[in-house]
C-alpha cells in the first residue's frame, strides 16, 4: 500500500495529489498535522529514502525558522533530530510518499515518474 503523507492546504501537496490521481496511483492519504509521524517512522523512512536527515526538515516553514533550527541542527544528535521532527508535523518536509521499497520526500515530478 502506498501512503501519501501531506498537509492538504499546502500547494505542493495539492500538486502531488493531483499527479497521483492523474497517474492512477492508489494511495492512502495521511494528514501530517493530525497524524504526526513518529520518530520510529521517520527513522525507517529516512533509512529507506537514503536521504540525509536534513532533507526531512521543512526548512522553509515558519516553525523551523522561529525555532532557529538552521543554527541548532548541526549541534544536535540524530536521535534528538528525529525526536524533534516527531513533535510537530509542520517541521517535516512534505509531501512524503511511502511505497513498498521507496520513500520520496517533497514533490519532484521527475522522481515521482519512477513510480509508474
Amino acid at each position: 500500500m502506498t501512503t501519501f503523507v501531506c498537509y492538504p492546504k499546502c500547494t505542493t501537496c495539492q500538486k502531488a495529489k493531483q499527479w497521483l490521481d492523474d497517474n492512477g496511483v492508489s494511495y492512502e492519504q495521511r494528514h501530517i498535522k493530525e497524524e504526526n509521524p513518529t520518530a520510529a517512522e521517520l527513522q525507517e523512512w529516512q533509512a529507506k529514502s537514503k536521504l540525509p536527515l536534513k532533507r526531512f526538515f521543512n526548512t522553509s516553514g515558519l516553525l523551523y525558522k522561529s525555532l532557529s533550527l538552521k543554527d541548532k541542527l548541526p549541534t544536535m544528535s540524530e536521535a534528538e533530530q528525529f525526536a524533534l521532527l516527531a513533535t510537530d508535523g509542520m517541521l517535516v518536509k512534505r509531501p512524503i510518499l511511502i511505497t513498498g521499497d521507496k520513500v520520496l520526500v517533497g514533490f519532484k515530478e521527475s522522481e515521482w515518474e519512477t513510480l509508474r
